[in-house]
């Protein structure tokens, strides 16, 4: 497997572990194998890396499917040379520790965004989930989303929308208003432009109340 080549055209998310069965880790795997299907649904691969030989790997994943009666079923890259070297985190009174990390590549196989978690705190696959979700809506609408999105404290679920700078930008604005993210088509209001001073607010798809 060569990265990004492997999957290139495609969203995917690395994930790297410090070693095979480690109760985090396993912990990790689970929750992220019971995600597998959503993360399909947004055309966006998995793929773990652990610090152990491929041997070990295939006996952490039967051991997982056996006791947790879940399967794996993403690839797991067995890492054994410099990329193990690089993850470090210096955190004090422990020296050095290998780190968590996350990443996420866009199918121009650029990474849209790195998170390190450190050994004693688990992933949040739900926010590694909602991550890879508002990427592909910036992307494709030339929108941001606000803190907590899609359940965001002041406007819920809508997005923010940027001044139009040209008017490319405004089709595309004005396309996110008509269009519905996995639903129906229904249109926004104009006022939802308006709703913030340099951001308007925006649920794609819906009408403003």
């Amino acid at each position: 497997m060569t990265l990004p080549d492997v999957f290139s055209g495609k969203w995917f998310v690395l994930f790297s572990h410090p070693a095979d069965f480690t109760p985090v880790c396993t912990t990790e795997f689970v929750a992220f194998a019971k995600r597998y299907d959503q993360f399909q649904q947004l055309d966006c691969e998995l793929i773990g890396l652990s610090v152990d030989q491929i041997v070990s790997h295939m006996k952490w994943t039967e051991w997982i499917q056996q006791n947790l009666n879940v399967e794996i079923p993403f690839p797991i890259i067995a890492d054994t040379g410099q990329s193990s070297l690089d993850a470090r985190d210096d955190s004090p009174g422990k020296a050095s520790n290998t780190v968590r990390a996350v990443f996420i590549v866009d199918p121009k196989s650029t990474v849209r965004l790195i998170i390190y978690y450190p050994q004693e705190v688990g992933r949040n696959m739900d926010e590694i989930l909602r991550a890879v979700k508002a990427l592909q809506i910036a992307d494709k609408y030339g929108v941001a989303m606000p803190a907590g999105w899609p359940q965001n404290e002041l406007i819920g679920n809508k997005v923010l929308i940027p001044p139009p700078a040209t008017k490319r930008l405004l089709k595309n604005a004005l396309k996110c208003m008509t269009t519905t993210i996995g639903g129906s088509a229904t249109k926004s209001s104009k006022s939802d432009f308006l709703r913030l001073r340099q951001y308007s607010s925006v649920r794609p798809g819906e009408s403003s109340t």
